[in-house]
């Protein structure tokens, strides 16, 4: 029987993915002990957190190699942490690049291992199957692609649907104020000190030219607001938001958006959407030789086709955020866009919710 789990989450959204996990999981056994690595949101779940993905998070090939004496060091404490511990089962949430490498020395410890949030190996690095097929016990895919993918590696996965779909839902049944009389432009510019630096300053260029709205920043819970307060200076309709970012686009009208689990938490609010990326040049140049996917957001990828549009690299630019956005503003262009949202979240939803089944097969 389990009672103790060791949780690996390096990134805000796997802090959001496994905050929403451990509280189905405390909901069917109240005599868990749960540790291990993430954020503020498995930290009110009652995980005792002992590293935040604060201090994890490197972006890109570059960064990562400029960091590795730092990188060596994390896995020597999770490996320390986890035997100190002695779990009956260690949790991994996506995060690949350390989850894959450490589950390889978890299963030669014993331990058993379950995987939530499927490393996209679909996307590149499609060898990594046989890592998965070799050291992880159980497995569970949120996106409907997925289970197609590793059946033709043999390999059984659970398909639950997307936790967020269920908990999107759940939050917009609970506060009914959508409304776009406020013409509110939500700008989502990511959780990285370098990808603000980076996408905030150009999606704020446009600001000027769209009197009529205010441009509103989801700040990141653990950004300091001195960094956006210096890139928003002399923009008076550019605002910070005070409350979650799930707030904010309850009431946007249009959000600019960087790419990641952003793109579909948008998606699910029903608001149109620009995708925004732009990153390290050397970096950006390694992986689109690398990466085999027709589209970086998560929209266009389940849907299979271009709902959302993406600027990436140097197609992000303010006079092409300027004409995207005027496009979003038109009822007719939003119309089309919202019915494909519908559709996409009929997609994710499935039988129900994703984190309720995954925490019955977790602890079955």
């Amino acid at each position: 029987m389990i009672q103790k789990i060791f949780i690996i989450a390096g990134e805000a959204s796997g802090d959001l993915h496994a905050s929403n996990l451990v509280k189905e999981l405390n909901q069917i056994n109240q005599n868990l002990t749960i540790n291990g690595w993430g954020g503020d949101l498995m930290e009110k779940q009652g995980v005792n957190i002992t590293k935040h993905y604060k201090e994890l998070a490197f972006m890109g090939f570059i960064e990562v190699i400029k960091n590795i004496n730092t990188i060596r060091k994390n896995f020597t404490l999770c490996k320390k942490q986890i035997l100190d511990f002695k779990p009956d089962v260690v949790l991994f949430v996506d995060y690949p690049g350390f989850n894959l490498r450490m589950a390889k020395w978890v299963k030669t410890k014993g331990f058993k291992t379950v995987y939530y949030i499927s490393p996209q190996i679909w996307a590149w690095k499609e060898n990594r199957i046989h890592q998965i097929k070799k050291y992880i016990d159980q497995m569970f895919v949120i996106l409907p692609f997925e289970k197609t993918f590793y059946d033709k590696w043999n390999y059984n996965v659970n398909y639950v649907g997307h936790p967020l779909a269920a908990h999107i839902q759940q939050f917009k049944a609970n506060n009914q104020t959508k409304t776009e009389a406020k013409n509110y432009i939500a700008l989502l510019p990511g959780s990285r000190v370098q990808e603000i630096k980076v996408k905030l300053p150009i999606m704020i260029s446009v600001a000027k030219q769209f009197t009529q709205q205010t441009f509103v920043i989801a700040k990141a819970p653990h950004i300091d607001d001195a960094l956006y307060n210096e890139i928003i200076a002399n923009n008076n309709n550019v605002q910070l938001w005070s409350g979650t970012t799930y707030e904010l686009l309850n009431v946007a009208t249009a959000a600019l958006v960087t790419s990641g689990t952003a793109t579909l938490e948008t998606a699910l609010f029903k608001v149109p959407q620009v995708v925004c990326y732009k990153g390290n040049k050397l970096s950006y140049i390694i992986a689109k030789r690398l990466i085999k996917i027709k589209y970086i957001s998560l929209v266009n990828l389940i849907l299979d086709k271009q709902c959302v549009t993406e600027l990436i690299q140097v197609e992000l630019t303010t006079h092409n955020l300027v004409t995207e956005l005027n496009k979003l503003l038109n009822a007719t262009y939003r119309n089309e866009i919202i019915n494909d949202y519908n559709h996409l979240e009929k997609m994710l939803l499935a039988d129900g919710n994703a984190s309720k089944k995954a925490a019955q097969l977790i602890l079955s």
